[in-house]
């Protein structure tokens, strides 16, 4: 494969990449149409959102499954085209239980089909020494698209007068573009003969030699790490808003930064330094873990007051940009514990099982602390209980790569590669 035709694959994936998750996230954007247009409560909207995460969570193994025993460039378009089918259908603004039945199928076509088939399409794309910028500029490119299809979206609800009638429209919106997107990976995802030829198909057996590597789950236990400290990231807002008197302007613009902008540059800079850097991302890893206790302790020391609101908003973006560098190099360690090409579907899913566990379970615990312990007590509680988590996550990352060291000194010229 040349590297224009590498690239322009690669292109393809993250146009996807960026693109699935936003029918499924409808409410970062339009919370309030939602209810307004579609009659939903907040518990009715929390339902729909529990009821397709758990639903992804419980069939991610069977997504890594269906990655290895099928051609990727069938399951890739498959995923990003039944998403968009039924945006259309959730553009008539069904009744509650449709919806939640839509929100169940959107994790089947996102999560199961599509995503795992995402991530070993990726990782084939680049060679071990890749890995760490093939990630890192996965999750970079899915920012850039993330943030170009949010706001065109924003734009076709309020020129189609910011109504029952914008929202469809965004919605039909978002949903063309998954097709267009399904349709584009189709054509331009077509792999040469040679590459078809040496396609093995995997059946449950590479499942079963997937779940026999304890590489993976030593991977999946620091995806969960780095994911139950990215979960934080949530509530620096509140945080800004009630300790520095976040003007209601700035929350938009920090929030579009915290969750977008940073990902944009994190993805790729995680990627550059771990593999041009510490020559492994599992190394990287182990450090950015640390790196983030002298970060929070900084958000922690300083005063608060309005007169403090940008270094605390400069503070609070530091840490979270050091999470986004981790964000998009966490999965790229699958290719130094040695995991067989063949059965890299079952392993992130797996992988993803357990590392995006934290998305069913840590909104909670975070969101009773900050209920329980009301004001800036709520958040010591919150911000320590981060730190925790980072330290045990330097701890599992240093397993880790204590285990990438063993696997690599076993290998012949050994003493070529730098752990």
């Amino acid at each position: 494969m040349t590297a224009q035709a590498k690239w322009l694959r690669f292109l393809v994936l993250v146009l996807g990449g960026g693109t699935i998750y936003k029918l499924a996230s409808l409410k970062d954007a339009f919370y309030i149409p939602m209810q307004e247009h579609m009659g939903l409560s907040h518990t009715q909207i929390g339902t729909l959102l529990s009821a397709n995460a758990i639903i992804a969570t419980a069939l991610f193994v069977l997504g890594g499954f269906l990655a290895d025993r099928f051609d990727t460039r069938k399951l890739i378009p498959l995923g990003l085209i039944g998403t968009g089918s039924l945006g259309l259908y959730l553009a008539t603004f069904p009744g509650y239980n449709e919806m939640l039945l839509v929100f169940c199928l959107l994790a089947v076509c996102a999560d199961c089909i599509y995503w795992p088939a995402l991530l070993k399409a990726v990782r084939n794309l680049g060679n071990d020494n890749e890995q760490g910028r093939m990630f890192g500029f996965l999750e970079g490119g899915r920012g850039v698209v993330d943030t170009l299809v949010a706001f065109s979206a924003l734009g076709v609800f309020i020129a189609m007068g910011s109504g029952a009638a914008g929202l469809k429209s965004a919605i039909l919106f978002y949903s063309a573009v998954d097709i267009g997107a399904g349709l584009l990976t189709w054509f331009l995802l077509k792999e040469n003969k040679s590459t078809a030829a040496s396609t093995q198909t995997i059946g449950l057996a590479g499942l079963l030699e997937a779940v026999r590597l304890p590489g993976i789950w030593l991977v999946s236990l620091n995806v969960f790490m780095v994911y139950v400290v990215y979960c934080g990231l949530t509530y620096f807002i509140p945080y800004l808003k009630d300790m520095y008197q976040l003007p209601v302007a700035l929350v938009g613009a920090y929030g579009i930064i915290n969750q977008y902008f940073l990902k944009v540059l994190g993805g790729p800079a995680g990627g550059f330094i771990a593999d041009k850097g510490f020559k492994s991302t599992s190394r990287y890893l182990k450090w950015a873990f640390l790196a983030l206790l002298p970060a929070m302790a900084l958000i922690l020391m300083i005063p608060k007051g309005e007169s403090f609101i940008f270094a605390g908003m400069a503070a609070t973006l530091s840490f979270a940009l050091i999470v986004f560098t981790m964000r998009g190099v966490f999965w790229a360690p699958m290719s130094e514990v040695g995991i067989p090409s063949r059965i890299t579907g079952s392993a992130f899913g797996i992988g993803c099982l357990i590392g995006y566990a934290p998305g069913m379970f840590a909104y909670v615990i975070y969101g009773a602390i900050l209920d329980s312990f009301p004001g800036e007590q709520g958040y010591t509680y919150v911000f320590s209980l981060m730190s925790g988590l980072a330290v045990v996550g330097f701890l599992v990352s240093s397993l880790l790569h204590r285990s990438v060291r063993k696997r690599i000194e076993g290998l012949p010229d050994a003493a070529l590669a730098q752990a």
